[in-house]
């Protein structure tokens, strides 16, 4: 079990429509897609052909945003707004689907950017499900 499962569990807030095996996987998913993410843009500009990498990089500096704000708000069970939880799920999803496509393109040639791309469309999955099982 991990720590973000084992914080939703004692939690007094009744999680009522919410799947809690989801919502921990999308929060775990979010904040390792932040990390891997901030890595890879470090990455990128330790690269010789740093210029070439600048979509790249900003893409990975969107998505770190993102998925580490996401994380943070799923993880505030008090007073849950809906609304916002979805608006936040869609914007992580697209986030992480920019990033993993721009990733994607230099995946062959940098081996952070095909992990980056990988930790991407993991965190898009796991909000795509989590956002199926919002009522």
């Amino acid at each position: 079990m991990t720590h973000v499962q084992s914080m939703l569990d004692v939690h007094s807030q009744d999680l009522e429509g919410i799947d809690r095996t989801k919502l921990a996987e999308c929060i775990q998913a979010c904040f390792d897609c932040a990390q891997t993410c901030t890595a890879c843009a470090d990455a990128c500009l330790n690269e010789d052909m740093v210029a070439e990498l600048t979509n790249c990089i900003r893409t990975n500096l969107d998505c770190v945003d993102i998925s580490a704000a996401t994380g943070r708000i799923l993880s505030r069970q008090a007073g849950i707004d809906t609304g916002t939880t979805r608006s936040m799920l869609e914007a992580c999803r697209t986030a992480c689907r920019v990033c993993a496509e721009e990733c994607g393109k230099h995946a062959s040639m940098h081996r952070h950017c095909e992990l980056c791309a990988e930790a991407c469309r993991r965190c898009e999955r796991a909000c795509a499900e989590l956002l199926v099982s919002l009522r």
